[in-house]
């Protein structure tokens, strides 16, 4: 499931933000922000040397708990220990195994690199979802890998089935500015 802001997270980290939640339980949730690329790439963010095929892509803010934290979501079949919050979807958090993918590039492999993850602890997201701070969305792998980052809150409400939604994506950034 995708999380969308709904309007009410202005001046937070989540404004207009999409998360892919990973999981959910009674225990909390945890979850990546999917457009939040940054201004750094890989090859600036990691000590060990990357494979060329990795160097040059963009690492993304995935939430603002523990910043240091690397997620990997990529295209294809979970192995263990990996996840799959979406079909089609693997989640990984293992910079030995984003070096090995890097080194064995298969051709169609989608891939998102993350610092940080969104997190909630027991019933905090659940109360979030009452005061309706969240629209969801089903995810998908094209929602994730093919819509390009900086446009996808607007993307996802424009499809959406609502004129609530539609009319939320078209409003600007500053309302100072309407």
């Amino acid at each position: 499931m995708l999380l969308l802001d709904g309007g009410s997270l202005r001046g937070s980290y989540f404004h207009r933000s999409v998360v892919l939640v990973c999981s959910h339980d009674a225990d909390g949730a945890f979850g990546i922000v999917l457009n939040r690329p940054t201004e750094t790439l890989l090859e600036a963010a990691f000590d060990r040397t990357l494979p060329s095929s990795l160097r040059q892509r963009t690492l993304f803010g995935g939430g603002p708990v523990q910043p240091s934290a690397l997620s990997v979501l990529h295209s294809g079949a979970a192995t263990e220990p990996a996840k799959q919050p979406v079909p089609g979807v693997v989640l990984h958090h293992d910079l030995d195994e984003l070096i090995r993918m890097g080194k064995r590039p298969e051709s169609g492999l989608s891939m998102r690199v993350f610092a940080g993850y969104a997190g909630w602890s027991a019933g905090q997201l659940d109360a979030e979802m009452k005061r309706q701070s969240w629209l969801t969305h089903p995810a998908s792998p094209d929602l994730i890998f093919d819509v390009p980052p900086v446009s996808l809150w607007q993307h996802i409400l424009r499809i959406r089935n609502s004129w609530r939604d539609r009319l939320l994506a078209m409003s600007p950034e500053d309302f100072s500015l309407n």
